[in-house]
């Protein structure tokens, strides 16, 4: 290991413009006129792959947007690592909140990041840190070699649900064949707080229309006689919640798994300044859920909330139209034990309920995923503690997270791997908002302590066969 710092060191600048240079590419994978694009990304990471010395490297086919499969088997005796990670990114809306242009990556100097961050699309989500498995695997072929097998499988459509990675995992089965999945899309406490991801929420995505008149009408002949969808879907959004910001569809939380007093004690000892999460966001008071802290809210609750809502006129100056349809896009964070597909129809049965008869209402499920917690007593995780521990030189804590990553689960189903979510982002790197951007220090904290996870991992396994 010793041999890795002077290589790292001397290559920080390369590894720098090269991440730079994916950043680039405006790899969105729900927009389809991008579709060039996210094959311009999953080159990148096949050719940077070959030149690190994995073999073996491809771009897959999938029913939507390839899968870029690499490997470095040298012994089939010895445990196997598949690292995950994925190259497309968020839609850059709303483009005028940008300091910078998105995908003209700049790196700029902030409170949190006195070092440097780089601001980017898809800078922490998820290049900066797949990208990291590239280099930290490139210098271990480069000084000595890998201590186990490790696997790349670095896919194009996580951020509209790894729609078509099922199908591929269930297809490739022997080819993904592995002990532990290793994953860095999540984030630590702090730059001084390290911390290592053990539970994940699910997500079921939704799309609701809401219709009145078979056209849009004159809001001074027809308002006030007719119903307007807006003011109706408004309505019915709000219904969605009590007094209490509890969730009112019913049966929503059967099946929600009850955390003891004990655990959330325990989840209370991480480090969390509420007056610095107020500041960082520009807010007076936080919201949520009645009884809970704001990290239990955001970790170990489910929520319900609307990401977009559109209708009517929205160019400039007035028109007095009332309009013929409103729409709205509602996600639900999921917790164990909850269903993705059962929260779906738990819900489009308690939205249309709470339509008026003056409209009709269409309910279209999108992508979801089921809740993950991983467990910590195991070699896959002993690995991941040891190794920030090396680099960061104090004892990473667990926590749970509120995002979602749906493969995590659907990994455990049809290859039989557990994961382990060793991220090294900040909550504050405005993931999937404007201004995204990762820092200099977490990215090469990542490259640093990828091979002793590597190292420590193959050192427990063989210690317990």
């Amino acid at each position: 290991m010793e041999l890795l710092k002077p290589y790292l060191e001397a290559n920080k600048q390369r590894f720098l413009d090269e991440l730079l240079e994916v950043l680039r590419i405006p790899s969105v994978s729900a927009n389809p006129h991008h579709k060039a694009d996210m094959e311009r990304a999953a080159t990148f990471f096949k050719e940077k792959l070959i030149a690190a010395g994995a073999e073996n490297v491809e771009i897959c086919p999938t029913g939507g947007h390839p899968v870029v499969y690499g490997e470095k088997i040298i012994d089939k005796k010895l445990p196997t690592v598949l690292v995950y990670g994925h190259y497309d990114v968020q839609p850059p809306d709303p483009l005028e909140l940008w300091e910078s242009p998105p995908f003209e990556p700049v790196i700029k100097k902030t409170a949190i990041h006195p070092e440097g961050a780089i601001f980017a699309r898809g800078s922490a989500d998820d290049k900066g840190q797949v990208y990291m498995y590239v280099k930290a695997f490139e210098a271990m072929m480069q000084n000595g070699g890998v201590p186990c097998n490790i696997k790349f499988m670095i896919e194009g459509e996580e951020e509209i649900g790894s729609v078509h990675l099922g199908d591929f995992c269930k297809s490739n089965v022997d080819k993904l064949a592995c002990d532990v999945i290793l994953i860095s899309d999540t984030s630590i406490v702090a730059n001084d707080v390290p911390s290592i991801t053990t539970g994940l929420r699910g997500l079921a995505y939704v799309e609701v229309e809401v219709t009145g008149a078979n056209r849009d009408l004159h809001s001074g002949v027809y308002g006030g006689a007719v119903a307007n969808p807006i003011n109706v879907l408004a309505q019915m959004i709000a219904d969605l919640h009590d007094k209490k910001r509890k969730i009112t569809i019913p049966h929503f939380y059967d099946d929600v798994k009850v955390i003891s007093k004990k655990e959330r004690k325990e989840m209370g000892k991480a480090p969390f300044d509420l007056a610095a999460y107020k500041t960082a966001l520009d807010i007076d008071k936080v919201h949520g859920e009645k009884g809970y802290t704001t990290s239990e809210r955001v970790s170990i609750r489910p929520t319900l909330d609307v990401n977009g809502i559109w209708g009517g006129y929205t160019g400039e100056g007035a028109k007095t139209v009332l309009p013929s349809k409103a729409y709205a896009k509602i996600s639900m964070r999921l917790v164990p034990n909850q269903s993705d597909e059962k929260i779906f129809k738990l819900f489009e049965a308690h939205f249309q309920s709470l339509a008026p008869a003056s409209v009709k209402v269409k309910v279209t499920p999108h992508h979801g995923g089921m809740p993950a917690v991983t467990p910590t007593d195991t070699p896959e995780y002993a690995a991941a503690h040891q190794a920030m521990e090396a680099t960061f030189g104090k004892a990473p804590i667990p926590k749970r997270e509120g995002g979602s990553i749906p493969i995590v689960a659907l990994f455990e189903k049809v290859l039989g791997s557990k994961s382990v979510l060793m991220g090294f982002g900040l909550d504050s790197d405005a993931l999937h908002s404007p201004n995204e951007h990762y820092g200099l220090f977490n990215y090469y904290k990542g490259i640093e302590t990828i091979p002793y996870y590597f190292k420590y991992y193959a050192a427990l396994k063989k210690s317990n066969t």
